[in-house]
């Protein structure tokens, strides 16, 4: 295992390092919807005003995506983080194999669509080929074009029947975009239905209602999603527009993140309506997701023997794919069309390998980031001896109905671990600015902040009091952005009734970087930080208040050594 260089200049601190992420709070554009600086953060405010600060690039090619209008997410920020570098990353290289038609050539797509001209037709129908995944150009998850793409590759050779489930957004794009999505796709799937090939969607639902559950935080979501894609057990409807519009129009008020399940049913032979995209044996899946989050536990329903989250009813033999190996230590899926970025030697595996105590916790939201994330897609510990991973249970409700989510329980434990001695170097995420943030409800937003406000006040004095340092930052903006803005004018965009259009997505907005050291002894320049750098900094930041040299390919720390 690699180990770093001490750095003989450094004179060393009496605390660990604490690295402390606000998930998804940035410096906002707009004054108006910047719930960050709408808040009373007193804490943070003067934690900034008497330390070195400065501002980070945390989207678009500062975190390997494919350019600077793609907003940054937390996994390729926590992977930026935690391996010092930047790697192209999920959206890129879906793209890329795309273009090259290196994904239509790799192993798993032959056998995707093989096991389709190898079936029989079931039933009086042709084996079919599901896309499953989240609806939407918001380039964090999925992208609505790498979709078509592929049912297009799919008429060309040959596949005769396509049916998509669409997981509807209303958090990386508009809260209430569904329809712009669903009315060109319908009219995309009718053009290319002709020659004998049959395209369409099948059914569908809110990400954040159905499906896209992660850190097993809620089961029951996948669960409804397993009745509703494969099943065909929700309530019907003739269309996708007729199940959106009648969801609007039952539930005033209602995202698209939040519509409920539905079913797209047809006339059959017998007169019955019945569901038009059930999961069959026979049948080819694709989970057409690049990022892994909300993709592992949809693929333990379709791949796990010994399934016991919920009862499957019936598991179709189907041949299942992924769009990326979600999780490359357990190998999920066990097939996948895209290969992820390999990223090596992290800061985890040097700080292992220098034998440095470490500490990673945070709420289950955002567990998997400060982890698996952070360890470059790694599950697992370098060293059980040297490291220590905790989760606090995440409360399973609507975040808007518990802003202040789990900080408190977060900073109790941290609090405990600075001062017991036993770790060198803490890191930590706060949840709140995203996930309340994605909600678009801006009173919650406003009251998370300053509950994890609060929050930092006490950390604080307890890196004081034990001679720590504390790096605060961020690996997105959310908070900070939470009205949609005019482009071209920066006007506020309004809602039928006077009130501003909520944004629920992410931020391209920079975020903090601040480094609050109580017993500085002057191995850096406290006037002024390194400017114009990105998210993967942190790394080599950290590694120099810890008393070590960072590796000579990790992208520039902040600190002016």
């Amino acid at each position: 295992m690699n180990a770093l260089k001490k750095n003989p200049a450094w004179k060393g601190r009496r605390g660990p390092v604490v690295l402390v992420i606000m998930d998804g709070v940035g410096y906002g554009k707009y004054k108006e919807g910047d719930a960050v600086a709408d808040s009373k953060m007193y804490n943070f405010n003067a934690i900034t005003a008497k330390s070195p600060h400065t501002k980070l690039k945390a989207h678009g090619t500062a975190v390997g995506l494919p350019s600077d209008e793609d907003m940054g997410n937390s996994e390729v920020g926590h992977n930026a983080m935690g391996c010092g570098r930047v790697f192209n990353q999920g959206a890129a290289l879906v793209s890329k194999s795309i273009e090259t038609a290196a994904m239509f050539e790799g192993t798993a797509w032959k056998e995707i669509t093989a096991n389709l001209k190898n079936g029989a037709r079931t039933a009086g129908r042709e084996p079919t080929l599901h896309f499953l995944g989240l609806f939407s150009d918001g380039n964090v998850h999925s992208h609505i074009d790498h979709l078509k793409a592929m049912i297009v590759q799919a008429k060309k050779e040959g596949v005769k029947r396509v049916r998509v489930h669409v997981l509807f957004d209303g958090r990386d794009v508009g809260e209430t975009s569904a329809l712009e999505y669903v009315e060109p796709f319908e009219t995309f799937l009718k053009d290319l239905s002709a020659d004998g090939f049959d395209a369409k969607i099948g059914s569908g639902g809110g990400r954040m209602w159905i499906t896209m559950d992660r850190y097993g935080a809620d089961w029951e979501m996948v669960h409804r999603g397993w009745q509703t894609h494969v099943l065909g057990n929700a309530r019907q409807f003739a269309s996708a527009r007729e199940a959106v519009e009648t969801y609007r129009k039952e539930i005033p008020g209602i995202i698209d993140q939040d519509l409920k399940e539905f079913v797209i049913v047809e006339n059959g032979k017998d007169g019955k309506l019945s569901p038009i995209g059930t999961i069959e044996d026979g049948d080819s899946v694709i989970y057409f997701n690049f990022r892994g989050d909300r993709a592992l536990e949809i693929t333990a329903a379709f791949e796990e023997d010994n399934f016991t989250k919920f009862d499957r009813v019936r598991r179709p033999k189907v041949c299942y794919s992924g769009m990326m190996e979600y999780d490359g230590d357990l190998h999920v899926p066990k097939r996948y069309l895209v290969s992820p970025p390999s990223i090596d030697r992290t800061m985890g595996e040097y700080l292992a390998g220098s034998g440095v105590r470490t500490l990673a916790i945070s709420e289950t939201q955002k567990y998997g980031h400060v982890t698996y994330f952070f360890n470059g897609n790694r599950t697992g510990k370098f060293d059980e001896k040297l490291e220590d991973y905790v989760e606090i249970k995440s409360d399973v409700l609507p975040f808007e109905q518990r802003p202040w989510m789990k900080c408190a329980e977060i900073t109790d434990q941290v609090m405990a671990a600075v001062g017991s001695g036993k770790y060198d170097f803490i890191r930590l995420n706060y949840p709140n600015g995203d996930m309340v943030g994605h909600t678009g409800v801006y009173q919650a937003v406003v009251c998370s902040m300053e509950a994890m406000d609060i929050q930092l006040g006490r950390l604080v004095k307890t890196v004081e009091e034990a001679g720590a340092v504390m790096v605060i930052t961020a690996d997105h903006g959310n908070s900070d952005d939470m009205f949609e803005h005019d482009k071209k004018t920066g006007a506020v965009s309004m809602k039928p009734d006077g009130t501003p259009k909520s944004k629920t997505s992410h931020s391209l907005n920079p975020v903090p970087c601040v480094i609050y050291d109580p017993e500085y002894k002057g191995e850096y320049s406290k006037d002024s930080l390194n400017e114009g750098l990105g998210i993967s900094s942190i790394a080599a930041t950290c590694i120099q208040l810890l008393g070590y040299i960072p590796p000579e390919d990790y992208d520039k720390s902040v600190l002016k050594i």
